[in-house]
This record gives structure tokens, sequence and C-alpha cells, in this order.
């Protein structure tokens, strides 16, 4: 039997399965009648489940990085939360309710909010609060967890989907690949999956059901196919696989200290996207030459309050110091409409895309944005940072951002604060009307980097989590790469100032020709993809890639363009994993 899912992880795995799956929990309705006492029951059970994220978080950084440990602070703080703690609290005490049933309700409420959230990053938190809830929940109840520490033998992990704490605390030496019935390439699975080089296929749907303990499985994380109980010739196939795949990581692995440079001696920047200091090892791991994209929401979220000016400039140095000199491109905060801190009250919109959100809000909020800008000022003299507005859409408001910066540099010269006095300031491109006039923005800023994700969602007007018109949702879609060509000229036009991408269409190997070719300057993606996308740089001249890229803005449909450039890539002899 053979099954399609999402390949959320690359590499092929070969082992005998093992199904996890956690029994439903029948949560209680009762209503109480000693509250006093319910109230002790849910603040033993926090307590305690502060103690076991402690002990999973001190695993995790020894099996494997502080990064994937750092998981399990945010989790720590959902516990010290009052708009989670202090809920379910105030539910016990005014509706009688359990604090089972209490601590369910708020879980599910907090997920709800999260799955509304169009940002892949918010919506991979839904599986954190419900790891904590559950955890509570279990306490609470009485409840002990499966132990997938101690593995007698190498495994495929077969699950519904695997929280954090589970994919802390398994038997990392046999866990060889993950198989889930459900998951994305953005949620937390996947996420670990790639930072284990564990190969993982999600989204599966039913595959806990299909498959026994002690199948043989075969994983294959870069097609999104998994193979149950495989014939001989299927096995031997798949074994010459993974072996090919194998040496190709080597190979790859080699080209972390070479330049991103084409055989006629073109160069392009392969930087990486992070969302916090703990990301940085992954960049610099991989060959990254800086950062295209630093997250500061995630400092936002991962903060029961909103987080002041030396919180923020203790993290902003921290990645600097980190790149010693490499450029850090630092997003100032997006926040707002579909993304929402419990903190800050916003009204509800009827349409969040395009309401109060980015610099939309900053404006609206001018001291968080003042407070901000001056941490990032500060920390700019220990490092190369830029910095960067999102949700731009003409050059009005790129003057607005700019003359509130000023007043920041003002008052840090007033107190004799030093920061870098020629700190450059770029834009975002995600709104289609800041592409169109990116020729009219470009001499009030120093570079551009195209954001595909929302820049693709607007111009084509499709809601890219839709699944019933998500095949429209195509960055190769010829509109798209005129858009993009548009904004890569704009900036040539003027010396010294560049464009970068650092939405998800940067790490896709089949626009790295394309993209190369028609000027991009710097390409930011995760940092597991850099290798890759170097390789390509590394196999082709400038000259065939202007080439490539002159013949794509021919073609009439994005499809079209994929396919020519899948031809391309063949021709060339390029690999792509």
């Amino acid at each position: 039997m053979t099954k399609k899912g999402i390949g959320a992880s690359p590499g092929i795995a070969i082992a005998d399965a093992f199904v996890y799956v956690k029994e439903d929990v029948e949560i209680p309705t009762n209503k109480v009648d000693n509250v006093e006492a319910e109230l002790e029951l849910f603040d033993d059970a926090v307590k305690k489940s502060k103690e076991q994220l402690a002990q999973v978080r001190e695993k995790a950084a020894e099996a494997l990085s502080e990064e994937e440990a750092a998981i399990f602070d945010a989790h720590a703080l959902f516990l010290d939360d009052p708009d989670f703690v202090d809920a379910i609290k105030a539910n016990i005490e005014a509706n009688a309710d359990n604090a089972a049933l209490a601590t369910q309700n708020k879980t599910d409420e907090m997920w709800a909010m999260f799955d509304a959230m169009d940002d892949p990053y918010f919506q991979a938190r839904k599986a954190d609060i419900k790891d904590v809830g559950t955890r509570v929940i279990n306490n609470i109840l009485g409840i002990e967890e499966v132990d997938i520490s101690n593995l007698p033998n190498d495994v495929i992990l077969i699950a519904v989907d695997l929280a954090p704490s589970d994919t802390a605390q398994m038997d990392k030496q046999h866990v060889k690949g993950f198989a889930t019935d459900i998951g994305s390439r953005t949620s937390h699975t996947a996420i670990m999956a790639r930072s284990l080089e564990i190969p993982a296929v999600l989204g599966l749907d039913n595959i806990t059901t299909e498959v026994k303990n002690g199948d043989k499985v075969i994983v294959d994380g870069s097609t999104g196919e998994v193979v149950v109980n495989p014939d001989a010739e299927t096995l031997k196939k798949y074994e010459e696989a993974k072996k090919n795949y194998e040496e190709y990581q080597k190979e790859l692995a080699q080209l972390k200290d070479l330049p991103a440079e084409t055989t006629d001696g073109h160069k392009v920047e392969l930087v990486g996207n992070i969302g916090s200091p703990n990301d940085v090892e992954g960049v610099l791991k991989n060959g990254g030459s800086g950062v295209g994209l630093y997250r500061t929401e995630f400092l936002y979220m991962d903060s029961d309050t909103m987080p002041d000016e030396e919180t923020q400039f203790k993290a902003y140095k921290e990645v600097l110091q980190a790149f010693d000199g490499k450029p850090v491109i630092i997003r100032t905060l997006d926040i707002g409409g579909d993304k929402k801190l419990p903190y800050l009250t916003l009204e509800e919109e009827m349409n969040p895309f395009l309401g109060l959100r980015a610099i939309r809000l900053c404006f609206n909020e001018p001291e968080l944005f003042k407070t901000q800008l001056k941490a990032i000022l500060r920390a700019s003299v220990y490092g190369q940072a830029l910095i960067m507005f999102p949700m731009i859409s003409g050059v009005q408001e790129v003057k607005k951002a700019k003359a509130i910066l000023d007043e920041c540099k003002k008052e840090l010269d007033e107190k004799g604060i030093k920061y870098d006095k020629e700190i450059k300031v770029g834009i975002m491109i995600e709104i289609p009307a800041a592409a169109v006039t990116a020729d009219i923005i470009v001499p009030e800023v120093d570079f551009f980097s195209i954001g595909t994700n929302d820049l693709c969602q607007y111009t084509l007007a499709v809601d890219r989590m839709n699944q019933n018109i998500s095949y429209l949702y195509n960055p190769m879609h010829p509109a798209i790469l005129r858009l993009i060509k548009n904004v890569i000229q704009a900036s040539h036009s003027e010396v010294g100032k560049f464009t970068g991408m650092c939405g998800e269409f940067a790490g896709d190997p089949y626009a790295t020709l394309i993209l190369m070719g028609l000027g991009l300057d710097e390409f930011s993606m995760s940092a597991s993809s850099i290798p890759q996308i170097k390789k390509i740089v590394r196999s082709v001249s400038y000259q065939e890639a202007q080439r490539i890229a002159n013949d794509a803005l021919q073609l009439s449909t994005g499809d079209e363009v994929l396919d020519f450039a899948k031809k391309e890539i063949e021709k060339l002899g390029i690999k792509i994993i």
C-alpha cells in the first residue's frame, strides 16, 4: 500500500512501524461542591506541569539544541499567562466547573484563536496550547503519559500528530521517521523533524488505522510518499534511493563555507529567516551569510506582557553579535488583524488581512513603535542591523515611518546613546501597489524585500489557507514574476540598492534559476533550505540564468512556468531533493 501526504522533512527512512496513539481522555462535566478544593487541585496540576516542563526542557537541550528546548520555555509561559491560568480559575469560581473541564474549555478557546490566524507560525502555536492544556488535564485527572523514550529497535513513529513534548522525550536513536494523520509543513512536527533531520510525511488522514505495529514502512519525506509492507523490488529501490540521498547530503555539507556564486562569478546572498536568537545556530550551521528576515513579533507572542525596550534590545543584540558583522534585517512589528496579542486590545475587523496590522498598527500605537525602533537602534552598534517596515502600500507610509525613526534617533542623541548613524532602511514588498510603484518608493529606501506569501495572496485575490481555492495560489503566476522583475529593476536603478526575497518562494529550488536570472540579490529562507539553493546557484552561469528567466516571462500560466523550470533544472543535471 502506498499513501501520499505532505513531505515535511526530506530523506528516506525504512523501519518497522510503532503506532503511537494516545487514548482519548473523557473530560468529566460535573459541577463541584467545594470550589476551594478544586482551585487547589488546579494549582497543584499547574505546579506539577511546570516541573515536568522543566525536565522536558532539560532533556530537549541535551538531545536536540537550545533552539528546540526553547519551545518549552514558551509552554511554561502559558502556565504563567493570566489569560490562560486566571481565566480557568475564574471559570471554576464563577461556574463551579470542575478543573479539567475549565482547562479544556480555555484550551479550546485559545486553540480556535490561533487556528483563525493566517500566519503559519501562529497556526503552529495550536500544537503548543493543546500540548500544555493536555498536560494540565492529565495531571488533574492523574493520567500517566505513554513512554516513548526507550524503544527496543529502529521504528517509524506512526501517530495522529506529535506534540512538542512527544518529540522532546522520544528515543532519538531509534525513531527513524514520522508518519502522521494530520500536520503541515509549518507544524511543530515538521519543524522538529527537519531539525532532527528525520524524514517525515504528514497529513496522511488515517495512517494510524491502516498500519499495525511491526509493519514494514518506508517514509519518503522528499516526495511525501509512505509505503506499507513493500514487496522486495520496491524495498530494494528505496534502499538504493536512501543511499543516494545520504551521499547527496554529504556533498551539500561540503558547500557550507563556499560562496553562493555562479560559474561565471555572479554572487548572491543566501540568508536565513529567523524568529528568535534560538534560530541563529541553524542559519550558521547551514552556511547562511546573514538574516534576511528577523520576525520580531515572536518576541511579543512569547511574552505575557508588552516586551520593554531593554528586553528587545537584548534579543536584537544577541542576534547581531552572533552574526559578527553579517547583515541582519530586522522587520518591525508585523501584528494585528489576524495576529492578536492578549495584552493589546484591538477591535474586531470584517477583513483583518486588509485591516489594522503591521505598519498601520504601529502608526496607531506610536509609543509601541518607538520603543521597538529605539531598541533596534541601540543594538545596531553590535553588528550590521538593517530596519525593514512591513505592509507598506506607498511612499507616504515610508516617509512617515522614517520620520518616526528620526524622532527616535534624536531622543537617543539627546541621551548620548550610540547607534549606527548610517543604518539602512528598507521595506517589505507584499502589497501590489508597492510593487507597481517601486520606482517611486526607491529614492526613500536602501533596499526592498519581497514577501511572496502575501504578495501572491493580494495579487491573485486568493486566501492561501482556503483549500477550495488553494490551486489558484501560485507564486510562478506570470503576474507575480512581472511584479518581482519590476521591483528588482527599480532597486537597481540606484547605485548600492538591492532587492531580497523573504517569502517561501525564495527557498523553492525550482524558482532559483528564474529569480537569480531576474536579478534577485538576496534569497532569505529557512535554514535547512540554504545548502540546496547554494548548490543550484553554483551549478549554472548567470548568463544562462538570465536566459531562463527571460524565457519564463514569455509563458502564459504558472503551471507552464513550473514545468519549464523543472525541465531546465533537469537539463543542467541538477539534483533536487
